[in-house]
């Protein structure tokens, strides 16, 4: 699935869900990266997917972001977290280059999984994945609506010999785990769009308006 099919399967979604009214608002008030960032961007990450560079065309981040006088917070994927039911953030241009050195903080994560393993409480780290965050690039694109303290979601461009590059790291806390769910970017909207786009609740819709 391309970046543009993904962001009008969301839009249907949100629709379907009574949430038009916050969908329309929101497109009036979005903008997208630019194209100053987005070479900033690319210098950074020469393999950026071109599927998720489509979509911050389209809208840079909905991560408590700030447009014009409004911050809003809006889900915009999921995962294989409760059947996709879990939902994320999209990270903009200014959260994806603050979180370049995220993937340090897997470093106690690696330790304990190679030093200490624990089967039933983990950590649990997929073989598709390179055990050692010195050799770790990877793109971390989104944080869950837990603000990243539960799950975050990355692209990794430095796989195992047995994953594959661009393949989408889920991480999940408490049991600590490390899967990977799709073998790419694209693969990873397939994922959502088969799931149901489920990450979408009129209930706990998040929404902040500053006067």
């Amino acid at each position: 699935m391309t970046g543009t099919e993904y962001i009008k399967k969301l839009e249907e979604t949100y629709r379907k869900n009574g949430l038009e009214e916050k969908w329309n608002h929101l497109m009036k008030i979005k903008s997208g990266i630019t194209e100053k960032n987005k070479r900033k961007l690319l210098k950074e990450y020469p393999e950026f997917p071109e599927a998720l560079l489509k979509i911050l065309d389209f809208i840079d981040g909905t991560y408590w972001r700030t447009y014009g006088e409004e911050e809003v917070a809006y889900y915009f994927f999921g995962s294989d977290i409760d059947n996709g039911e879990y939902p994320y953030y999209l990270f903009s241009f200014n959260d994806i280059m603050e979180n370049v050195e995220s993937v340090l903080n897997m470093e106690d994560l690696f330790y304990y999984f190679l030093n200490e393993p624990d089967e039933k409480f983990g950590p649990f780290v997929d073989e598709k994945i390179i055990p050692d965050v010195d050799k770790l690039k990877w793109i971390n694109f989104a944080d869950c609506m837990n603000n990243g303290g539960t799950s975050s979601l990355y692209i990794d461009l430095t796989p195992s010999e047995k994953g594959k590059k661009g393949q989408i790291v889920r991480y999940l806390h408490d049991p600590d785990e490390l899967k990977v769910i799709a073998d790419s970017f694209e693969d990873f909207l397939d994922l959502l769009a088969n799931k149901g786009m489920k990450f979408i609740h009129t209930d706990d819709f998040e929404w902040k308006f500053i006067l």
